[in-house]
């Protein structure tokens, strides 16, 4: 009994040494393995035994070359040739790794199976003697995290698509008595393609409605704006003097009230003050200073304090004068308009900007304030087949400062390895 015992524990050693090493140079770590691809361009394809005893998962089964070798020579695959002085090891010529094409990536697709569910705290071991018996696996692939935590989410390729077939034929399958998902690689790529749509329409149902939340806002705004105004807006119309100008207006109420726009162009016969207080009270002020006789330039001009639907529609319009020319002051990268009459019927050519009247040296301002790399020091913890019988702003002129367009780029999340060679990210 004992004698059977050790034996079985010699055959139990020697399968897990080769699966490990024929997962090391299989189809699919091999051109994955940046460490390994490297060291079979040294010597015609061989490896010393030496280096391969460093990779963390032979290294745990053993480091004894003649159990290495005498497991490699049990094995039925002959994926594997041993050198002369059976000190090298390499991939043997006769089986070359398949061309990745289309159709090979097809070919691989028709042949994965997608499982969740397993814990967390699974390890690949785990996962390994649970597949044992339900077909040949050439391949697991556990999913992790950027943190490289598992996911709970594992890719295994199966020898054959009948294989893969055959193992789904049983969805009810436990781990541990935990319930799993299990799906065809067509299934999950289905699913995941969903999910992405609806993700897309939620992200635009949700887009749409932030747009609406951010216009009724912007209307609200502007409505508490309009009514915290109110009593602002003072109107004048009269056979006005042609030469007269906004510096005009200005002049006549500049020891009276602060005048915060103007909407007035020179020709015209009636136009609006804002004032950032009581227009009432300013108008009472210059007139009481002028005799009760408030002309421009000798011209007589009717003086209409503006309230109700009436003010409130006028100061809308103001405020839109006030942003078209904020937007073509911007648009001009922020440069002072120059010259009389210019920016519009308004005062002030930017909301947030004080401007200055040539002449009259007079300021007034608006209300608007898994690397894809397996090395002995690194090693992901992979096996392989589980069974492969079985598988600043510039300094300088106030006139012109330079915008600056700073972005920032997230580098690319480099492809980290997993258990099984690559990391799903």
């Amino acid at each position: 009994m004992a004698e059977n015992g050790d034996k079985d524990q010699v055959q139990d050693l020697d399968t897990k040494i080769c699966q490990q090493i024929e997962y090391y140079f299989g189809d699919h770590n091999l051109p994955r393995d940046k460490f390994l691809k490297e060291q079979i361009t040294l010597d015609d394809g061989w490896v010393p035994l030496e280096t391969m005893i460093k990779f963390n998962r032979l290294n745990k089964l053993t480091k004894d070359f003649s159990k290495i070798l005498g497991a490699l020579k049990k094995s039925k695959l002959g994926l594997l040739e041993i050198d002369k002085e059976k000190c090298k090891i390499r991939r043997s010529p006769n089986k070359p790794l398949p061309e990745v094409t289309d159709e090979y990536r097809n070919a691989v697709k028709h042949r994965s199976v997608y499982i969740k569910g397993f814990q967390l705290d699974a390890t690949l071991d785990d996962i390994k003697d649970w597949l044992e018996d339900l077909g040949p696996v050439e391949n697991i692939q556990m999913r992790k995290t950027l943190e490289k935590t598992f996911k709970g989410s594992i890719f295994i390729v199966f020898d054959a698509v009948e294989s893969a077939k055959k193992f789904l034929e049983n969805r009810n399958l436990k781990f541990k008595d935990h319930d799993l998902m299990i799906l065809s690689k067509e299934e999950y790529n289905a699913k995941k393609n969903e999910e992405k749509k609806q993700k897309h329409s939620d992200s635009k149902v949700k887009s749409k409605q932030e747009k609406a939340d951010a216009q009724k806002q912007a209307e609200d705004a502007e409505m508490k704006s309009l009514e915290e105004q109110t009593g602002c807006l003072l109107k004048f119309s009269g056979d006005l003097d042609d030469l007269t100008s906004r510096e005009d207006i200005h002049t006549l109420f500049q020891n009276h009230g602060e005048i915060k726009w103007i909407d007035f162009s020179r020709g015209a016969r009636e136009g609006t003050i804002l004032f950032k207080s009581n227009a009432k009270e300013a108008l009472e002020k210059a007139k009481a200073a002028n005799n009760d006789s408030l002309q421009l330039k000798e011209k007589d001009v009717t003086w209409e304090l503006m309230e109700g639907d009436v003010e409130k529609a006028a100061l809308k319009k103001i405020m839109e004068n006030q942003q078209e020319s904020y937007n073509k002051w911007k648009g001009k990268g922020g440069k002072k308009f120059k010259g009389k009459g210019r920016g519009g019927r308004g005062s002030d050519p930017s909301p947030r900007k004080k401007i200055q009247f040539q002449g009259k040296k007079k300021k007034f301002e608006s209300s608007d304030e898994d690397e894809l790399e397996e090395s002995p020091q690194k090693e992901s913890e992979v096996s392989a087949s589980a069974d492969v019988k079985n598988g600043a702003e510039a300094p300088g002129s106030p006139k012109k400062r330079q915008l600056e367009d700073k972005s920032t780029e997230e580098p690319e999340a480099k492809q980290k390895k997993t258990e099984v060679g690559t990391e799903n990210q």
